[in-house]
């Protein structure tokens, strides 16, 4: 066994030196500074067999220790030196934040187990219908189908006149044999952004990307990796109102939080009268 596994034993699991234990502690501690320990308990997940190396975890292991020990020593340092209105402040954020954590967790624990989290389409419309200046696209949408396929494929013009007809025969055959193509988008009724058509399909550059932005275009090109075929079926410019459908993720988590908010407003009221018919509540004058 490698002296450095040693190391990383003694670390994990000493037991046998009584200066490090304290008399009403069971815990195994691997550190101490001053009267602050650091147990076993504290860097049990720091190690998982088979993570890493013995040697990276004796590494691992160590900076923690070496971590936590100088955090302990500049906070004793503080203490000694910081003034006592100081330190009063500081604790009295430290428990403010406390109790606002506990707070927090306790009420978004009651807002899930009550929370409606189903936006109707008619809720979504009324919203959007009513808050349609926020909905600006800040980009240009299009909703359009591509393929890429050989062209020395023998059934090339069949497939080329049923992806510009595309009619709902033409739909079922084609997404029947999609498999056959190098890589292909067919369903063309939902926007997407023209960036991440460009990043998709390489074959489109500066020089021909405007052609994405002609409604109702049919587009033609080759590359070294085949053929594509483009259908531009509907174009939004830049500053246009976002539709209702693209927009709709958003507006639902909108009404959601909104939703969040009242209810944690009546939550809160609830609790409190709660507490003054029980007596847990009182103000004295």
């Amino acid at each position: 066994m490698q002296p450095k596994y040693y190391i990383l034993l003694a670390l994990v699991s000493l037991t046998s030196c009584t200066y490090f234990y304290k008399q009403d502690d069971d815990r195994v501690p691997i550190a101490r500074v001053n009267e602050s320990y650091l147990y076993h308990d504290d860097i049990k997940d720091l190690i998982k067999e088979d993570a890493i190396s013995k040697e990276d975890s004796i590494v691992k292991v160590t900076n923690f220790i070496n971590r936590w020990a100088t955090q302990q020593l500049l906070v004793a340092g503080a203490e000694r030196n910081l003034a006592e209105n100081t330190q009063n402040e500081f604790n009295k954020l430290a428990k403010e934040y406390k109790n606002d954590l506990y707070a927090t967790a306790y009420l978004e624990a009651l807002v899930a187990r009550s929370i409606d989290t189903v936006v109707t389409q008619e809720e979504a419309k009324a919203y959007y219908d009513e808050n349609k200046e926020i909905f600006k696209l800040n980009e240009d949408l299009v909703k359009f189908r591509y393929i890429n396929i050989d062209e020395n494929r023998l059934d090339f013009s069949q497939v080329k006149e049923q992806f510009k007809r595309y009619n709902n025969k033409d739909k079922r055959t084609l997404d029947s044999i999609a498999i056959q193509f190098k890589s292909y988008s067919l369903n063309d009724s939902i926007w997407i952004k023209t960036n991440q058509i460009i990043s998709k399909i390489q074959v489109i550059n500066n020089e021909n990307k405007d052609e994405l932005l002609k409604k109702s275009n049919f587009i033609q090109l080759k590359d070294s990796l085949g053929l594509y075929l483009m259908q531009i079926n509907d174009v939004l410019l830049r500053n246009s109102t976002a539709p209702l459908e693209y927009v709709k993720p958003t507006i639902d988590q909108i009404v959601i939080n909104k939703r969040k908010l009242e209810l944690i407003k009546e939550l809160e009221k609830d609790i409190t009268k709660d507490a003054i018919k029980n007596k847990q509540f009182e103000i004295y004058n």
